[in-house]
């Protein structure tokens, strides 16, 4: 995989270059390749919600298929929130470690997001506290019920970590079939992304995980 680093700063960081030796750093987005295809980190030193959330539209206009990371000279729980609620796919310290790098990288590549351990705990209290209020007006059981047999399998495999490359391979099905599965079962349960689904499956009893 590619990964492609835009940041102010004239040097890439040391830690930067240890995970990902053949990265690429740029200092504006506007200096990357047409056609990219791997991972964009995008490097804020400052807090800048208004300039973060435009960058993030921009990048997700120009390179839909590709995922962002931000990087935070200081991470705050707000601005991962913006970052996430704009677009980004993982939001953590610009000075982590080479293994987190690597880390991030690969959750990220699989399809999964990337936050902090206290911006996690925030946005699972607040997913369970909406979907204890969408339990209350709906019968999620009967909603989980409505799903097809496919959607079924894809929801459960999902559900337990599976990454949409390893569903398909499951299920001897495309990955894009399984991306058509997926947002088939977020319509019809009523949920946002993976998490919510972990969430409302656990809630409803129709698998056993841990939150």
């Amino acid at each position: 995989m590619h990964h492609f680093f835009i940041t102010p700063t004239r040097k890439p960081l040391p830690n930067w270059q240890l995970a990902f030796p053949a990265m690429r750093a740029v200092q504006q987005a506007t200096s990357l390749p047409a056609l990219l295809s791997g991972l964009l980190w995008l490097h804020y030193p400052k807090a800048d919600l208004l300039s973060l959330r435009h960058t993030l539209a921009v990048l997700r206009q120009q390179y839909p298929g590709t995922g962002v990371v931000v990087l935070s000279n200081a991470p705050d729980d707000d601005e991962g929130l913006q970052a996430l609620q704009a677009g980004a796919l993982g939001y953590c310290h610009a000075m982590a470690t080479q293994a987190m790098l690597v880390q991030v990288a690969a959750v990220v590549s699989h399809g999964g997001l990337w936050v902090g351990e206290t911006l996690l705990r925030r946005l699972t209290l607040a997913t369970v506290n909406a979907l204890q209020t969408t339990a209350a007006e709906a019968d999620s059981t009967s909603a989980f019920a409505n799903l097809s047999p496919r959607e079924r399998e894809v929801a459960l495999a999902v559900a337990r970590g599976a990454s949409n490359r390893e569903v398909a391979q499951q299920l001897n099905i495309t990955e894009r079939t399984v991306k058509a599965h997926l947002s088939a079962v977020f319509e019809k349960l009523g949920v946002r992304d993976r998490l919510q689904l972990v969430l409302l499956m656990k809630q409803v009893r129709v698998v056993d995980l841990p939150v």
